[in-house]
């Protein structure tokens, strides 16, 4: 039996502890005051810790993480430029300031040989003999980049070379370098100060002169000599340059020409991958349709849409593309919405020759440090 079922109280009844004054004390009663006592000291332990708690350091708290530091940037290179292109010297351009590439220190100066992280060798110099390739034996780890913009037919004496350089700078899209004569930069992307571009214009205005073609190197082995004689059968063509009227003066003196005519003869010297010329984009900057003479068509939609373009290879005969050019001379609304309205998206660059090929250059060795190849069968390669 439990305790309070067992036990009896001795002495006088509560009725008679009552009368008598004298206070009793039941065993409950005197059990219930260690619990209070035992509540009321745990409550002031834990009011206690709390009050502690305020004032310690919050050790579980995570402590905020600091980003990494960035990188440190690519140590500079030097670039040597070995010969000034055609002999004609320029000034060295700023990479950083012009186009926003740092690290880049050029120089002209022969004796920065040894230091020079990379040589840029034009290739017209070495070929025509106005200029020999640097010594042998290189220093260690750099670069000597091939530089050369005239096509394949133009280009001789690729047998000197074979084997020598490390790299390719040239207008071919699968160049180890790439820079092309031009290239279209959608208008959203087009703001970003660096020099050689054009808005391109969207003027209505009809132009009153109506093909035009500017040539300085007139052959008559050239298949665009050909050409144009089939096509002056059928249409008016003025000719501007050497072989014809002369032009006025100043750098820009073609944009300002075709800027009154509705079509420009496009014609390339001679027909190879990719190469595509200044003729193609003095006539995009001034708003002249390019009737073109080059590679395919399918390679020249690599640098610009398919409409901005007249390939002569889309008409079966010279007459066909005669009446084509005759029918949208007639019919303005129609030649803008076929061949100019694509404008609107586009803003055009011209990279500086040769400023920005330097420059480029330069960026491609800077990111490429320590890393050397060598460029085999730079022969058939320039030729496929």
């Amino acid at each position: 039996m439990g305790v309070q079922a067992g036990w009896r109280q001795e002495g006088p009844t509560s009725r008679a502890s009552r009368r008598t004054g004298v206070r009793t004390l039941s065993l409950e009663a005197v059990l219930k005051r260690p619990r209070l006592c035992v509540c009321a000291t745990a409550a002031g332990f834990l009011l206690l810790l709390a009050a502690c708690a305020r004032y310690l350091p919050d050790q579980a708290a995570p402590q905020q993480q600091q980003p990494p530091p960035p990188p440190p940037p690519p140590p500079e290179v030097t670039l040597l430029i070995w010969t000034h292109p055609f002999g004609e010297y320029r000034e060295l351009p700023d990479c950083l300031q012009l186009y926003q590439i740092p690290g880049c220190r050029l120089t002209d100066d022969p004796w920065a040989y040894p230091q020079a992280d990379a040589v840029i060798i034009h290739h017209r110099e070495i070929a025509k003999g106005d200029a020999y390739l640097p010594a042998e034996p290189r220093p260690d780890a750099q670069k000597w980049i091939w530089m050369n913009y005239e096509s394949p037919t133009h280009t001789s004496e690729l047998w000197l070379v074979e084997g020598v350089f490390n790299l390719t700078l040239t207008y071919r899209t699968d160049s180890d370098i790439f820079l092309p004569y031009g290239y279209l930069v959608p208008r959203a992307r087009a703001a970003d100060g660096a020099p050689g571009g054009g808005q391109l214009s969207l003027s209505r205005r009809p132009r009153k002169r109506f093909v035009a073609w500017v040539i300085s190197n007139w052959s008559a082995t050239h298949a665009r000599v050909a050409f144009y004689r089939q096509l002056r059968e059928f249409i008016r063509v003025d000719v501007f340059g050497r072989a014809g009227q002369p032009l006025q003066g100043g750098g820009d003196s073609v944009v300002r020409l075709l800027r009154r005519y509705m079509f420009y003869l496009a014609l390339e010297n001679s027909q190879h991958t990719d190469y595509i010329t200044e003729k193609l984009w003095n006539a995009v900057l001034a708003g002249a349709v390019p009737v073109v003479l080059g590679p395919s068509r399918q390679n020249y939609e690599r640098f610009l849409p398919a409409e901005a373009f007249i390939h002569v290879e889309d008409f079966p005969t010279v007459k066909e593309l005669a009446r084509y050019l005759l029918a949208l001379r007639g019919d303005p609304a129609r030649l803008w919405r076929r061949h100019l309205d694509w404008r609107r998206s586009y803003s055009l660059r011209q990279p500086r020759f040769w400023m920005e090929h330097y420059c480029t250059a330069c960026r491609a060795v800077r990111r490429s440090r320590g890393r050397t190849q060598t460029v085999t069968d730079l022969r058939r390669w320039f030729h496929s």
